[in-house]
């Protein structure tokens, strides 16, 4: 998770660009945390495009008095991402979970699942009348 203020607007995620591994950032809550005043808190996401020019969403808009917390339900982003406080003085903090896949693991499981579903499916038989 990270902390979105005032003093600290922005925090980028990201991963080592040698890393072959595949990377998932999972996006679960945002929230108002304690000293929140009560005014519009704007958090974007900003990333790139297919055709690698910055984009910037709007993922919360959130306010103490009517919407202090949101879940997203996983929103899945791939790094690297920013998230920014575009408006609001927060306290907002973000949750989440990022998984990694190893590429060369990914095909051995494959391989293995594959090979166990041939060995347990019983032979065809004919219908019985």
């Amino acid at each position: 998770g990270c902390e979105l203020t005032a003093n600290t607007k922005s925090y980028t995620f990201q991963v080592d660009e040698e890393d072959d591994s595949d990377h998932i950032l999972s996006l679960s809550v945002v929230c108002l945390t304690d000293g929140a005043k009560d005014e519009c808190n704007v958090v974007e996401v900003v990333g790139r495009n297919h055709e690698n020019q910055e984009i910037a969403v709007p993922v919360a808009n959130l306010k103490l008095s009517c919407q202090p917390l949101l879940s997203l339900d996983n929103f899945k982003l791939q790094p690297p991402v920013t998230f920014r406080l575009a408006a609001g003085s927060g306290p907002v903090h973000l949750a989440g979970w990022h998984q990694i896949v190893h590429r060369e693991d990914a095909s051995f499981e494959e391989d293995d699942d594959l090979s166990e579903e041939e060995e347990e499916l019983p032979p065809i038989m004919p219908a019985k009348k």
